[in-house]
C-alpha cells in the first residue's frame, strides 16, 4: 500500500496560473513542429481546509474538461481517502479518453495531490515516495534540427562541461525531407564528442521504416546510445520490425498516456522507455511504468518539465536517466525560487524542501506582471460532480 492511500484531501480552493514564456536560450525546432522562440508554463494551485497547498504543471487549455469531470470530485470529496478518490477522479474521465489529455490533467492533479501530502507531511515528495538518493543523473538534451553547427558544437561543450554520459539530437529535419543532412549533422557531433559521451537520436515519429533504415545506413549506428520514436508511436506494425532490425536500442513512451501501453512496447521490442509523469494519467501509472523497465532490463528515462520530475527519478535505479532540455528549461528559471541544481559528474542534486522539489516564486511573477491569465475554482463555484450515463 502507497504512503499516500489514507490520507485525505479537503480541497476547498483551486487556482491556475498561466506564465508569461520565457526565451528559449536558443529558438528550437525538431522534424515537426517549431521553430519555438519562447516557452511557457501554466501551474495548477490545490488547496486544503488548513491552509496547506500542492502545486504541479498544467495544461491550461483544456478547462472544459476539468470543470466538467475533475474538479467537482475534487472540490465535494472532504471525507475520502485518497485510495477512494483517484479511481472516483480516474473514471469521471472515462469518456473522455484514457489515452488522451484527459488523462494527462488527471496526472497534473494527482502531481498536486502528492506535492500537497508531502508539504503537509514535512518532507520532501521523493522520500514521502521512499527513496534514500538525493541526486538523478541527468542526460542532455536538444541539437534542434534549426540549430547551426556553431550552436550544435555549443550545446554539447555546456553538457560535456556539465559531465553528462550521454546527448541527445534530433534528426528528420523538414519532415523528415533531408535525411543527408541529418546524417551529417549526427557524423559532426560524434566528432565533437568523441568518446566523452555517447549520442542519442530522436526523430520525433517522422519516418516510416523504409525510411528509418536509409538514415541507418548512412551513419554509424552501433555508435548510437539509443534511437528515440523513429516511425509513429501508433505504428506497432514498423516498430517491430524496426526494433528486430536496429542493433541499439529503440526508445518509446513520451506520447503514451497510460501505463498499460508500455508491456505492449516491450513484446515490440523496445529496449528503452521514457515516461513523461505531467502526461500519464497519476505517479502510480509511472511507477508501473518504472518497474516494468527495471524487471525487463529496459532502459529508462524521463523529461517533460524536468525540475519537476526529477523527484520521480529519485525512486528509480541508478542508471535511469533525467531528460534536461536546456535550451527551453533554462528560461524557466526566471520563475522559481528553489529548483534542482547542478553537481559534478552529470548529476542533479534535489533540494530538501517539502513536497515538489521546485518553489515557484509568486512574488516576483505579481510584481513583474508575469501571471497573464489566472482561472479559480471553489466549492461555492462548482457543482458536485454528476456523471453522464450513456449506453
Amino acid at each position: 500500500m502507497a504512503r499516500i492511500d489514507n490520507e485525505i484531501f479537503d480541497i476547498t480552493g483551486i487556482k491556475i496560473r498561466v506564465l508569461d514564456p520565457v526565451k528559449n536560450v536558443l529558438p528550437f525546432q525538431d522534424a515537426t513542429m517549431g521553430p519555438f522562440h519562447t516557452f511557457g508554463m501554466a501551474i495548477l494551485t490545490l488547496e486544503d481546509a488548513g491552509g496547506n497547498i500542492g502545486e504541479a504543471p498544467v495544461f491550461s487549455t483544456y478547462v472544459n474538461v476539468l470543470e466538467t469531470c475533475l474538479f467537482p470530485i475534487l472540490l465535494h470529496s472532504p471525507n475520502i481517502l485518497y485510495k477512494d478518490l483517484y479511481p472516483a477522479l480516474y473514471w469521471s474521465i472515462r469518456n473522455e479518453g484514457f489515452r488522451g489529455q484527459a488523462a494527462a490533467l488527471l496526472g497534473q492533479i494527482d502531481m498536486a495531490l502528492h506535492d500537497l501530502a508531502a508539504r503537509r507531511s514535512g518532507i520532501p515528495l521523493h522520500k514521502y515516495l521512499g527513496a534514500e538518493k538525493t541526486s538523478v543523473k541527468v542526460y542532455g538534451s536538444g541539437g534542434g534540427t534549426n540549430y547551426t553547427c556553431k550552436e550544435l558544437e555549443e550545446e554539447v561543450n555546456f553538457f560535456l562541461d556539465k559531465g553528462v554520459q550521454y546527448y541527445k539530437m534530433k534528426v528528420g529535419k523538414n519532415f523528415g525531407k533531408q535525411i543527408d543532412e541529418d546524417a551529417e549533422r549526427v557524423k559532426f557531433v560524434q566528432r565533437i564528442i568523441g568518446n566523452q559521451c555517447k549520442l542519442a537520436i530522436d526523430a520525433n515519429q517522422i519516418w516510416t521504416y523504409d525510411e528509418t533504415l536509409t538514415f541507418i545506413d548512412k551513419v554509424d549506428i552501433d555508435n548510437i546510445a539509443w534511437l528515440e520514436e523513429p516511425v509513429h508511436s501508433a505504428a506497432y506494425d514498423q516498430i517491430q520490425k524496426l526494433c528486430a532490425h536496429v542493433p541499439v536500442p529503440v526508445s518509446y513512451g513520451e506520447s503514451e498516456r497510460s501505463a498499460k501501453t508500455f508491456p505492449i512496447l516491450s513484446e515490440l521490442g523496445v529496449k528503452h522507455f521514457q515516461p513523461v509523469p505531467t502526461q500519464l494519467s497519476g505517479i502510480k501509472e509511472w511507477s508501473d511504468v518504472k518497474n516494468l523497465a527495471e524487471e525487463k532490463g529496459l532502459m529508462f528515462s524521463s523529461g517533460g518539465y524536468s525540475f519537476f520530475t526529477a523527484f520521480l527519478l529519485a525512486t528509480a535505479g541508478d542508471n535511469a536517466m533525467l531528460e534536461n532540455l536546456r535550451c527551453l528549461m533554462e528560461g524557466l528559471e526566471e520563475y522559481l525560487l528553489v529548483m534542482p541544481e547542478w553537481e559534478q559528474g552529470g548529476y542533479m542534486k534535489l533540494p530538501d524542501v517539502e513536497g515538489l522539489p521546485v518553489r515557484i516564486d509568486w512574488e516576483y511573477c505579481v510584481r513583474k506582471n508575469k501571471i497573464i491569465k489566472c482561472f479559480a475554482w471553489s466549492r461555492q463555484t462548482v457543482k458536485p460532480y454528476s456523471a453522464i450515463v450513456t449506453l
